[in-house]
């Protein structure tokens, strides 16, 4: 009979390599028969540092305040056109030719 796993915790590790940087890896630590075991679910050795503690801040349940400065807005499409042509599909009726149900698609 095959006994349950209970996931205990999402963490991040770091893992001592002898000649070269450690490992960071994300982690899953889980119950299975009264054990507590561990799977690497990603390797984040790749990863930059602020990424990495951005992502461990998170795990740990931190609140984060995004700055105006965080997004930027990289193309704005207009919008009108769009809505020109809509509204002309109505007042023709083509609208109703085109579908015979009314929807927003």
């Amino acid at each position: 009979m095959r006994e349950l796993a209970f996931i205990v915790g999402i963490y991040i590790a770091r893992v001592p390599n002898r000649n070269s940087p450690p490992a960071i890896l994300l982690r899953e630590s889980y119950r299975e028969g009264g054990k507590v075991k561990s799977r690497t679910i990603a390797n984040l050795t790749r990863w930059p540092n602020e990424k990495v503690s951005a992502l461990a801040a998170a795990l740990k349940g931190e609140a984060f305040a995004i700055g105006k400065d965080s997004f930027g807005i990289v193309r704005s499409e207009p919008h009108g056109h769009v809505a020109a042509a809509l509204g002309t599909l109505g007042k023709i009726g083509l609208d109703r030719i085109i579908d015979s149900k009314p929807s927003h698609w």
